[in-house]
């Protein structure tokens, strides 16, 4: 495999990645062509706040190939395109072989979410003291257990088990929740989601964790009726236009879970439920809260 790296500027992005494509690259990447020095430009904002800038001033592209022949044919076509102007070869260098597979899984360890609750991937073996294990490869879905509104809303399932409750869990990505829910006690456990995707991969994993029979998992018309436990990890702008249909959702003496949330949105979202709920602070990471009320 070879490697073809180009220097431009922004306005030319767009059209090389295009072109690049076309000339049967397996990949295509873009950065910062500036990047770890002082001239670094942050461009990804907040969730659900606009992006600083559209692209970087001076650009890096990274296109992969087969091999070193397409590599330099790909090199020799662009650079006499009218395009062109303005870019530059920066480098073509092979890819030194290596084990993909195994590079990427040293980078996902065991997940400590209490000192005995653990999210294990299949290539590990679980640690000593783990008594509960969710076992769940990342990579699909949201929800590995690696972002700090999934394992608040996992310490939170762990503090409040649910020994024969029935469980929302609304947006469920991989189903992690939802498969927390079950292993604390859930009998009956709803995942509904937009995405068929994740649909799938909800039920793949309920499936691996040996909880199939106790979660169902659906489209979110499928949510139906009060719930003793609802848990929504989504983001403030989608949970706020939820707000009547998840609070209609949460049964007498019921519990109210959501996350996806910066700390600077708590207030908007506890006016967002304050008709129906009184949401307060439950949990706080890495500039995340996790936000719970109870019904009664």
């Amino acid at each position: 495999m070879f490697a073809l790296q180009i220097a431009c500027p922004e306005a030319r992005v767009e059209t090389l990645c295009d072109a690049l494509e076309a000339l049967d690259a397996l990949s295509v990447s873009v950065e910062d062509a500036d990047a770890r020095t002082s001239a670094e430009q942050a461009l990804f904002g907040e969730p659900g706040q606009p992006v600083p800038a559209q692209g970087w001033a001076r650009s890096r592209l990274t296109a992969l190939f087969a091999d070193e022949t397409a590599a330099r044919e790909a090199a020799r076509l662009l650079a006499v395109q009218d395009f062109f102007a303005g870019c530059a070869l920066a480098a073509l260098e092979p890819v030194p072989d290596q084990d993909w597979v195994r590079l990427t899984q040293a980078q996902f360890e065991p997940v400590a979410i209490t000192p005995d609750f653990w999210i294990v991937p299949t290539w590990h073996h679980p640690p000593a003291q783990a008594r509960t294990i969710i076992r769940l490869d990342p990579g699909l879905a949201f929800g590995t257990g690696t972002h700090p509104t999934t394992r608040m809303c996992l310490r939170w399932i762990a503090a409040h088990p649910q020994p024969g409750q029935r469980v929302l869990d609304y947006g469920c990505g991989s189903g992690i929740l939802a498969i927390g829910a079950a292993l604390h006690g859930a009998r009956q456990t709803d995942a509904v989601d937009i995405d068929p995707a994740a649909v799938q991969a909800t039920r793949d994993n309920a499936q691996a964790n040996g909880v199939a029979e106790v979660i169902a998992a659906g489209l979110p018309d499928m949510a139906c009726g009060g719930y003793d436990v609802v848990l929504a990890n989504i983001l403030a702008t989608p949970l706020k236009l939820l707000a009547p249909l998840l609070a209609a959702h949460v049964a007498d003496g019921g519990a109210l879970v959501l996350a996806g949330i910066l700390e600077r949105q708590t207030a908007e979202l506890q006016a967002a439920y304050q008709p129906w709920l009184a949401l307060d602070v439950a949990d706080t990471q890495e500039g995340w809260v996790l936000l719970a009320a109870r019904r009664g």
